[in-house]
């Protein structure tokens, strides 16, 4: 009995052992604790962070950008005016009545009616753009440019507009005369096809007619953005500089094109008013555009939409033709003359999208940001952004606001997502210098 009782004691006193060298062991190989240190303050962080903004320059801002919300009333408005008054007034059929007298070939016609359908539309509509583009961007401070500047600026747009515009009217009037009642899924087809052209071409031969583009010169920062690039698999050999403090004091930067034509590309407020903490983050958001194939995500989702919105132009045009189109002088949806009509059904139809298609665009914004913070590991540098494109947004408007007009993440959503960012993984909630997030 004394040696059973012995073995007992023996036994329990090795379990107790046991257990304590086990409870320490997995103590020390178990993820560590958090820092001592007190909790770092999302909230308080944030709000900290919007109130260095002052109450003055906060309402202008905010008026600035709720403006915006009647602008696009009124933008949408004006068009429907100009594009009805085509129709009421057998204006376009007066243009196509020309372009036909002028040569019998078909597509010369379709060009011939489309120079003077844009260039209608733009006299008309100058005076609208003039205040919208020129006179408020001034009034609001947000433009650096001299009416001639803007002028030469709003004519080189003309220009690319008569030029792919007409070329777009000939695709899309080719189809129709040939493709009959299936003529809309092909359109839908030609426009996503003619928007990735847009986007291919856009970074080599159509944003250098606007501003000048040069490889960024300070080699620190050079360096950092290929850095980040090569680490994300961004096949990028250089940094483009542009010259957009010659419009205004925006910051901006993208990583655009497809293929051959990607370029990485900052523009040089950015560089001027951003500390090297922001440069970073904003690179780093361009960046998760890129790696998150949100161009083709876009054109993906963007495709549905087209194809709904030219299912709908067809029923609209078949309805719309069958009561009005002898007053209006259009012998049917293949004739020309029908382009104001076409203008009118697809504004109204993408009019009324405008709260998704702002949050199709919202929530890759709000994607390209966590990649930008998991990248550059700057939410400092996000946060002195966010509060930089406040000069011109709303930073901190009602959920409901920002889910319609938004289409991206307010000032108050995107710092918040960086100061959630440096309380889960900054030590005691300091930043990284840019030096050796750049190493990684």
């Amino acid at each position: 009995m004394k040696l059973h009782l012995a073995r007992a004691i023996a036994l329990l006193l090795f379990t107790v052992f046991a257990t304590l060298a086990f409870s320490q062991g997995a103590a020390s190989s178990s993820l560590p604790h958090a820092p001592s240190a007190p909790a770092f303050d999302v909230k308080a962080a944030t709000d900290a962070y919007l109130a260095q903004v002052p109450a003055a320059q906060r309402a202008r801002s905010d008026a600035y950008f709720e403006g915006g919300y009647w602008l696009q009333l009124w933008d949408f408005l004006i068009t429907l005016a100009i594009l009805g008054a085509l129709l009421r007034w057998g204006i376009s059929a007066r243009m196509r009545d020309l372009a036909e007298r002028i040569t019998r070939f078909r597509p010369l016609q379709v060009a011939i009616y489309g120079v003077q359908f844009i260039l209608f539309v733009a006299v008309v509509q100058f005076p609208w753009a003039i205040y919208e583009g020129f006179v408020r961007e001034h009034k609001y401070g947000l433009s650096n440019q001299s009416f001639g500047a803007w002028f030469r600026d709003q004519a080189v747009g003309l220009g690319i507009t008569l030029i792919l515009g007409t070329l777009f009217l000939m695709l899309l009037f080719g189809l129709m005369r040939r493709l009959g009642k299936n003529w809309w899924i092909w359109g839908a087809a030609a426009t996503l096809a003619s928007t990735a052209f847009l986007v291919l071409i856009a970074p080599v031969f159509i944003l250098p007619l606007f501003n000048q583009y040069r490889s960024l010169q300070e080699p620190e920062i050079r360096h950092a953005i290929l850095s980040m690039a090569r680490a994300n698999g961004i096949p990028a050999n250089d940094v483009y500089e542009f010259d957009a403090s010659r419009q205004s004091n925006r910051i901006s930067a993208n990583v655009s094109g497809l293929g051959h034509t990607m370029r990485i590309s900052l523009n040089d407020n950015l560089l001027k008013r951003c500390s090297p903490g922001g440069v970073m983050a904003v690179m780093g958001h361009e960046m998760g555009h890129y790696v998150m194939n949100h161009i083709y995500k876009g054109l993906v989702m963007n495709g549905v939409l087209m194809v709904l919105a030219f299912a709908f132009l067809n029923w609209g045009m078949q309805r719309s033709l069958a009561r009005w189109g002898e007053k209006w002088r259009i012998r049917d949806v293949r004739d020309v003359a029908v382009v104001p009509l076409v203008g009118i059904l697809l504004v109204s139809y993408f009019f009324v999208l405008t709260p998704v298609d702002n949050t199709i665009t919202r929530t890759m914004e709000y994607e390209a940001d966590i990649f930008g913070l998991n990248a550059s590991q700057q939410p400092d540098g996000e946060a002195e952004v966010d509060l930089m494109l406040g000069e011109y947004r709303k930073l901190d408007p009602s959920p409901l606001e920002e889910m319609i007009f938004f289409d991206h993440p307010s000032g108050r959503t995107r710092i918040t997502a960086a100061m959630r960012w440096k309380a889960e993984h900054m030590p005691a909630g300091r930043s990284l210098p840019v030096a050796e997030n750049s190493t990684k």
